[in-house]
């Protein structure tokens, strides 16, 4: 008997999430793991968020809210995008999530119909193909080459946009390959846009805090104001402000989209979490300066990784310019043998050899729509990721060439 609906049916577990969870039994079992899979930071919430949090709770904020979050959040929200992003946006234009991935989840459930295309560059974040799916639209895929540091060309989009496209999903820093658009080169993405009235854009900007030299954050609403009307900047408080279990995302955009949005999320998990907004607040209100002290140890991490990977037998790793991963080729180790006489034969494959003889989870390209590569997360110490690719390295000499 067909239990389930074909739309369940459609999608996979996350990858991410799955392989955490197998490092996390590996570790209850008491095998020795080094997890790099998950895109969660080591560094605590900033007290100042806590203690909000725990003054919200005194005082009874803990009943139902506004479907679209609070008004006070809300206005924090249009503050950020206004100092931060020089964007203005009315509070009717704002709305307030449970994470940015329900955020881009209702709007991809909001915008797409049967057989709508969505453009999404690859490598991308493991989700997005997923939700397109279950929103009965039509992913393409438009793997972005390496050496353009894995990001889309004008050219691309172009040839990309048919009469069908719906939306256009951009994330800048990038979850995995940490790359970072230019402002000039979004400025080259919104001239194609311009031609294109029936496009509507996804600006994922979750990694926004989180670039490092000379690299610099513009998001695409920004850069070409004309395109203000038909993108939706979405963001949260996950990464930077490491509050990824508060579950708090948002967005700005055109008003007809945020309330349909709201119309969905009445329907569904109803609001965020009363406590986790008023923390948001705090955040988005109160002193920043350890943004810059966490962006200063994750290049220096980063740093650290890039040069030790480069160390490893068949790993190539190019410097990243954002987010918290490196995204390297292990393409030469495809075709090798491990001690046991498998063939590595897909990166999944070498990700498997590395978590089973290592103890180091990473997350294979495949999962990203890139074969050949693999995530790795630097948002762990220094000497938790040279113990890890001391590991790597012992385990990719044990490799045979044929």
């Amino acid at each position: 008997m067909h239990i389930f609906s074909d739309r369940i049916e459609r999608i996979q577990v996350s990858p991410t999430a799955k392989i955490s969870d197998r490092a996390r039994q590996l570790k209850a079992m008491g095998v020795d793991i080094i997890s790099l899979s998950q895109g969660e930071s080591d560094f605590e919430t900033p007290s100042s968020i806590k203690k909000a949090a725990r003054r919200a709770i005194d005082e009874g904020f803990t009943r139902y809210t506004q479907i679209d979050g609070v008004p006070e959040l809300k206005e924090a929200v249009c503050a950020k995008f206004r100092d931060e992003n020089n964007i203005s946006y009315q509070m009717s234009e704002i709305t307030v999530t449970s994470g940015c991935k329900q955020l881009l989840f209702n709007a991809l459930m909001t915008l797409v119909n049967n057989g709508d295309e969505v453009i999404i560059p690859s490598p991308y974040w493991v989700s997005y193909v997923a939700m397109v799916e279950i929103a009965d639209g039509s992913p393409v895929v438009i793997p972005c080459k390496s050496a353009n540091n894995f990001k889309l060309t004008p050219e691309q989009l172009d040839a990309s946009i048919t009469p069908k496209t719906r939306c256009l999903i951009l994330n800048s820093p990038s979850n995995p390959s940490g790359a970072v658009y230019s402002r000039s080169e979004l400025s080259a993405l919104a001239e194609v846009l311009l031609e294109h009235q029936q496009v509507i854009i996804i600006a994922d900007d979750i990694y926004e805090h989180l670039v490092y030299g000379k690299a610099e954050f513009s998001t695409i609403a920004e850069v070409e104001p004309q395109l203000k009307s038909r993108t939706l900047t979405c963001n949260g408080m996950s990464k930077a402000y490491s509050m990824t279990g508060w579950r708090i995302g948002f967005a700005g955009g055109p008003e007809p989209l945020i309330q349909a949005i709201n119309k969905l999320q009445s329907q569904s998990n109803f609001h965020p979490a009363s406590i986790s907004q008023y923390a948001a607040i705090a955040g988005l209100s109160g002193d920043k300066h350890f943004l810059k002290e966490r962006r200063s140890a994750y290049q220096e991490r980063r740093d650290t990784l890039v040069r030790e990977l480069n160390h490893i037998y068949g790993i190539e790793c190019s410097i990243p310019d954002g987010a918290f991963y490196v995204f390297p080729s292990c393409a030469d180790l495809l075709g090798h043998l491990t001690p046991d006489g498998d063939t590595l034969k897909t990166d999944s494959d070498i990700v498997k050899f590395f978590l089973d003889t290592a103890g180091v989870a990473l997350v294979p390209g495949e999962a990203f729509g890139y074969p050949g590569y693999f995530r790795a997360s630097y948002a762990t110490d220094i000497d938790t990721l040279l113990r890890a690719c001391e590991r790597l390295r012992t385990a990719s000499e044990k490799l045979i060439s044929v």
